[in-house]
This record gives structure tokens, sequence and C-alpha cells, in this order.
């Protein structure tokens, strides 16, 4: 898809304007890649200067840290930001609100300090800058509702650039009685994704899944990779996967200008 490392362009006495944090579900998930490339094809329409660090980039240390492993993550975070500062890095964008969240966060006092965007942030940018348009006619009148990502809500305070984002995509957006800061985890967060859930009447992605249902939505918009996955399995579970899509809003912007 044409996407320069790091390497490759300081190789080449460049400096991109962004770098581009894939994170571990965007490079290694099957899903999840789909994701990263919907987004790689919104960064080439809007002309962005961009690159990634391919085999360089590791875990942020997201799920060591909620773990409790901190000796883990601070080995995983010290070896990035020595990365990333050799590479005089100043501004990451990245479709992963885990990753977000602890480069934006948790890096800092480690040394690392950059301009750090969720790509649904990114993304309304560069449409406030007139460097991307949305056509608002392919998804016409669809029913969606969004998800908000915990790590992207409650932990950021950012409810507005995805629901903004959806509105230019000419939708009918639903919300879940239960959003924005009151909004119901999926169930992957806080390294949960990893192991099997507590014992419960309903595991936490189901019942994510029931408050969406109840608006009727065609689509289930998320804003995260893990999000994603829970809801995609929730709508197995309630056997819905026939009337109701999974999408990120990059795959949504990435389907409605037919990229």
């Amino acid at each position: 898809m044409n996407v320069p490392t790091m390497a490759d362009m300081m190789a080449q006495g460049k400096q991109p304007e962004v770098l581009f944090w894939v994170g571990a579900a965007g490079s290694f998930d099957d899903r999840a890649k789909k994701i990263t490339r919907a987004f790689v094809k919104i960064l080439h329409q809007a002309k962005v200067d961009f690159a990634v660090l391919g085999t360089e980039e590791s875990s942020t240390g997201d799920a060591a840290k909620r773990a409790g492993n901190e000796f883990l993550f601070q080995m995983q975070a010290v070896t990035n930001i020595e990365v990333l500062n050799a590479y005089e890095v100043k501004t990451i964008v990245t479709c992963d609100p885990h990753s977000f969240n602890t480069l934006k966060n948790e890096y800092p006092s480690l040394g690392g300090n950059y301009k750090v965007y969720h790509h649904t942030q990114y993304i309304k940018q560069l449409i406030a800058d007139g460097r991307l348009s949305i056509d608002d006619t392919v998804l016409k009148d669809k029913r969606v509702t969004f998800h908000d990502p915990c790590y992207l809500g409650r932990a950021n305070d950012e409810y507005e650039s995805p629901r903004e984002i959806i509105k230019r995509l000419g939708v009918n957006l639903a919300e879940m009685k239960r959003s924005k800061s009151t909004a119901l985890c999926c169930g992957a967060g806080g390294a949960q994704m990893f192991k099997e859930p507590e014992k419960g009447d309903k595991d936490i992605n189901v019942l994510r899944t029931e408050d969406a249902l109840k608006v009727s939505p065609e689509i289930i918009a998320t804003g995260c990779p893990y999000c994603n996955t829970m809801m995609t399995d929730g709508v197995k579970f309630k056997e819905k996967e026939s009337e109701i899509e999974v999408l990120d809003i990059a795959e949504l912007i990435a389907q409605a200008n037919q990229l």
C-alpha cells in the first residue's frame, strides 16, 4: 500500500509530518488489519505525509501495565521511546485508544513527549483543514449506533470527534441508552482481552451488544480494534451477523468515499 517506514524516510533525509502507530491488533489480528488498511487509504486520499515504524514498533506496554506488571511496561515503553526519540518523532496518530492513552498520558514521565491523536481526532482535523471530504450519499440514512471505547471516552474525555465524523456520513445516528460517560465497557480493556471473563450471568460484550440491539442498528460503529472484536463476537452470539455490521469509523469513511 506504499507505506514508508521511518527508516526509509530518514535514509532519504525526510521527516514525515506524522507517525502512524499501527498497534498490536492492527499489525497482527486479521480483522483489525482491515481497519489499518482503511485508515492508510484515508491518509493517502488526504495526501498526508506519514510513515510507520514497521518492525521497530513494539507493544506500548498497555496490556502489561493493566495486568499489573509495571516492570515489563517500563521496559517496553523505554525501548519504544528510545526509537521514537532517535527518529525525532513529534506527532503520532493511532487507531487504538489503548495505544493513544498510553503514548499520550504515560510516556511523558519516561521521556517520551509527543503530540498524540486518536484517528477520529486526526480525521476530524483533516476535514477541518479541507484536506479530506466525506461523501454523504453512499451510506445515507443507514441506522448507526456508536460504541464509546473506554480509553478514548472516560479516560481521555473524547466523545465528540467520532460522532461528528459519523454525522458527516449522512447516516441516522442512534445513541444507546448507556453512552458517552455512562457507556458500558466492551469487556476487552485492562488486559481482559487476553483472559476468560469472571463467572456471571452474561459476558460483558454480550451485555454491551444487547445495549446496541435495543436501538435497532444496521451498523455498530467502533473506534477501537478490541471493541470491534468484542462487539463482533457479541453480534455472532446473538445470531445477528446477517443483519448487523460492526465497522470501525475508518472503514465507514473508506466505504463512503469508495476507497
